[in-house]
């Protein structure tokens, strides 16, 4: 039977490229020069931890950061911006996790619109992503068109289409 898997995924190198691109950008900035801006990403933990003078300077960071990310082909909704940024003595501090991989609830919440339009497809959580069998190609593609229509604020990936 034809199969395919839900993911959402972050590649840790195109992440890594768009921290070093939005740095060297900072950098060479005119209304950052000779003010702290410091960019860390943990590759492990998926974190990026962000510090500079004032708020005005952080939005304008996380902003350049997530266009950064855009092009590197990272979805601007994995980026999670819960977590307000704090003032640490003089400078204003932010942690950004970077959603890797699909939570339980979100799993949850896929395999909910897949069941509730209808069609003709079986849809099941295996750990991290959602695994989405049918009978026709057609449906499956169907299921894709609906998971990209929905605004889940989840950024999905389909892979191992296997017919």
């Amino acid at each position: 039977m034809p199969s395919f898997d839900i993911v959402s995924k972050v590649d840790a190198q195109a992440l890594d490229n768009a921290v070093n691109v939005t740095t060297k950008e900072i950098t060479n900035r005119f209304d950052f020069k000779g003010s702290h801006v410091e960019i860390k990403l943990d590759k492990k933990e998926f974190k990026i931890s962000i510090e500079t003078e004032d708020d005005m300077k952080m939005r304008q960071l996380i902003d350049v950061l997530i266009s950064r990310a855009h092009k590197q082909n990272i979805a601007p909704e994995a980026f999670d911006l819960s977590k307000e940024s704090y003032q640490s003595g003089k400078l204003t501090k932010q942690e950004i996790s970077v959603r890797n991989g699909l939570k339980q609830e979100d799993a949850k919440k896929v395999v909910k619109l897949i069941k509730d339009s209808g069609l003709k497809v079986q849809a099941s959580i295996n750990d991290d992503m959602v695994r989405v069998t049918g009978k026709k190609i057609d449906d499956l593609q169907e299921v894709i068109a609906l998971c990209r229509g929905a605004e889940l604020g989840i950024p999905l990936q389909y892979e191992n289409m296997r017919s």
